[in-house]
């Protein structure tokens, strides 16, 4: 009985511990809620003494923490020790796997955006995909962590997924032939970049990664010497990555004393400001951004700031709305916790981040673009098909591409670029169209919402 004793208190000082160690308030917080933390306790105990197979305390309170982060957000994680050391390896520029940026959504692993030239992209896995089975295992109950894990892989290997897609015409998803994909080690090329129609320079980036500041200054010295009298900077499909690179990307094109982007959390700490402290290079150069769903993070930061700014406009689909900002804390054994601090703002107080817990502001946050050009995920995927047998290979020269499907968003930025079609006259044609699919989308939920409700006989 005495031994029982003080397993129960090594338990519960195991769970202050931890909880103490993982919030800095905590043990104020532990007095003023004993009797919460002596329940979860009492949960462990009783597992531990009754569950039908023998169980590992470690494990159940790394459990609990799990639990108690799972309720906060998509982005906070408990991360074990193996998913903390990978995860200092995700903004290097150089990784392996299936070149694919998930997020959990509406409790679904949720594809953010497949990489040019990686495996996923040339499967023709697209942003919005539903994974639901790697290797024939049910990832539905799984964290997110855990189900990036079962992806991962020698390379080589392969890895067979099944996904489902959404129907665009009714909103249901249906499940896709079994994907099978072979892991690769993998250094993407930044960017891309090439002269267009009018002097109009078009540079695209595939992510925020430590070269990029380098390759984009690199790529926009060629295009002004090619003659470049605009600019078209293409975000979609890039899921972000430094906040460093996309202050100092957008630091190229804005005049000294401009906000860039700030942080705001419930702690004043935790409230920072990004701004210029001089003009960039750039700053004179008339300037497009496209956008799409597969945009997030940084490219959100981005677009944001030269859109608030009055720097540049921004044409295609709302983005993903990943803003937070996240602190990384070592837990004892070699685990870690992400936790979300605050978020991003635009310079005009917009929040990014979008809710997508919360059904009814599913549709806020994100950057919604000044032109809204709705494209079908599968005839935007094939404008970018060129990039998808391109593997960078250090010391050889990228083989030259051929664009030849019909890419609406990079055509009306374009005419716009060159005088063909005025900003006001594309924005207001814009603004025509989404309030007709808006009141679409009303009608379409009212007759919903009309039907009989079915009754079971």
């Amino acid at each position: 009985m005495k031994n029982k004793k003080l397993n129960r208190y090594a338990v519960l000082a195991a769970a202050v511990f931890f909880v103490g160690t993982l919030f800095p308030y905590a043990y104020g917080a532990a007095d003023r809620s004993l009797k919460q933390l002596r329940m979860l306790v009492d949960v462990i105990e009783f597992v531990k003494e009754n569950y039908v197979e023998k169980t590992d305390t470690d494990k159940l309170i790394s459990g609990a923490i799990r639990g108690v982060v799972s309720e906060l957000d998509d982005f906070s994680q408990y991360l074990d020790p193996k998913d903390y050391k990978n995860l200092k390896n995700d903004t290097r520029g150089e990784f392996g796997g299936l070149g694919i940026r998930l997020q959990k959504k509406d409790d679904f692993v949720t594809v953010m955006t497949p990489m040019p030239g990686t495996p996923a992209f040339k499967a023709g896995i697209m942003p919005g995909d539903r994974i639901l089975f790697v290797d024939d295992k049910d990832i539905s109950s799984l964290e997110l962590d855990e189900a990036v894990e079962l992806m991962r892989g020698a390379v080589g290997s392969k890895v067979k997924l099944t996904i489902s897609r959404k129907d665009e015409k009714t909103g249901e998803y249906t499940k896709l032939p079994d994907i099978r994909l072979k892991r690769e080690k993998i250094v993407p090329e930044v960017v891309y970049y090439r002269m267009l129609d009018g002097k109009v320079g078009y540079l695209y980036m595939v992510d925020f990664s430590g070269h990029s500041l380098e390759e984009v200054q690199k790529a926009l010295t060629a295009l002004q010497k090619q003659g470049m009298k605009s600019l078209v900077l293409d975000l979609r499909f890039n899921p972000g990555g430094l906040l460093t690179g996309a202050v100092d990307i957008s630091k190229l094109f804005l005049p000294a004393g401009k906000m860039i982007v700030y942080t705001q959390g419930r702690k004043p700490e935790y409230y920072q400001e990004f701004k210029t402290s001089a003009d960039g290079a750039y700053v004179t150069v008339p300037m497009a951004v496209l956008v799409n769903q597969g945009s997030a993070s940084a490219s959100e930061i981005v677009s944001g700031a030269l859109q608030d700014n009055a720097r540049a406009f921004v044409v295609g689909q709302r983005t993903f709305g990943k803003a937070s900002v996240q602190q990384l804390m070592p837990l004892p054994g070699g685990a870690g916790l992400r936790l979300t601090i605050a978020r991003y703002y635009t310079p005009s107080g917009r929040l990014i981040q979008r809710d997508y817990r919360n059904k009814e502001k599913a549709d806020e946050g994100g950057i919604l673009p000044d032109i809204e050009i709705i494209v079908k995920p599968d005839e935007e995927f094939k404008v970018f098909m060129p990039y998808r047998d391109v593997v960078y290979v250090p010391g050889k020269k990228t083989p030259a591409l051929e664009f030849k499907e019909k890419d609406l968003v990079l055509e009306k930025a374009v005419a716009i670029l060159t005088g063909k079609e005025t900003l006001e006259d594309a924005k207001a044609k814009s603004q025509q169209e989404s309030a007709k699919r808006k009141a679409e989308k009303n009608k379409k939920a009212d007759k919903e919402s009309d039907k009989p409700a079915e009754t079971s006989k």
